[in-house]
């Protein structure tokens, strides 16, 4: 064997090594990740970052993300509480994926291809089953995808580090994150910086029903508006309102631990 072939042996060995510790040390980076993210609030997410590239791909050099961040105890009750009545009604039990929710979902889902197949339309509402915990773990941390090879690989790290928050973080601290990381329109990043927007408030006084047609445009908020809704967001804030009092009201924040 020549003396270069000889020298090229260790060097395949140390990349195999390398590529070996990758998996560990993405492991302990995103554990370090999440850990510092239960104590600091997070400057930003993956999501408003990617919205601003979006926006200056698209000659918006101009375009600012709204994002002003307010502990729990600095919003009104009635906006976390509204979200998870719209959102996550088992959020307080679950430990970070609903199985019963995931079922549910797939049996409407189903319903809805075969009637739009009958009719020979496309399928329109089509219900997601994602957990306020997998909510957090995509907004803050991972990006969208666009195909379906970065689709998959974004459900695999949105496990990992749903998993991770659900551990690590408290149930208040996961939904403290989302109500200040979720987005109300294009741009406008939690409760504070919509309440501001729409109504010229702070979070701390916003309405019931604000904060229900808030969750309302959930999670479609490009689509649908906070501040002028439609009929369907009218009827969904309705429910939400009541569904908020079917939770237990404050005391449902006051339980979590």
């Amino acid at each position: 064997m020549s003396a270069a072939a000889v020298a090229h042996v260790p060097r395949r060995r140390r990349w195999f090594r390398w590529l070996l510790a990758l998996p560990f040390l993405f492991a302990a980076a995103s554990i370090l990740q999440v850990v510092v993210l239960r104590f600091v609030d997070p400057p930003f997410t993956a999501f408003m970052a990617a919205r601003v590239f979006e926006a200056w791909g698209q000659g918006e050099f101009g375009f600012r993300v709204a994002y002003d961040w307010r502990d729990l105890d600095e919003m009104a009750p009635s906006l976390p509480l509204s979200m998870v009545a719209a959102e996550d009604q088992n959020f307080a039990t679950h430990h970070g994926f609903d199985l019963a929710a995931i079922e549910k979902a797939r049996v409407h889902n189903r319903k809805m291809v075969e009637r739009a197949e009958k009719r020979g339309r496309p399928v329109t509402r089509i219900r997601g089953a994602s957990t306020i915990s997998q909510q957090v773990a995509k907004n803050v941390f991972l990006w969208q995808g666009s195909n379906r090879v970065t689709r998959w690989a974004r459900k695999g790290l949105e496990a990992w580090y749903t998993l991770l928050i659900e551990t690590l973080w408290s149930k208040r601290r996961i939904l403290e994150v989302y109500a200040n990381v979720a987005e109300f329109g294009d741009g406008v990043y939690g409760g504070q910086a919509a309440a501001r927007r729409y109504w010229g408030k702070d979070a701390a006084g916003l309405s019931a029903n604000q904060s229900a047609r808030l969750a309302a445009v959930l999670p479609s908020p490009r689509r649908y508006s906070a501040q002028r809704p439609g009929p369907y967001v009218q009827r969904r804030a309705t429910r939400i309102e009541r569904q908020v009092r079917q939770i237990g009201g404050t005391s449902y924040l006051e339980a979590l631990p």
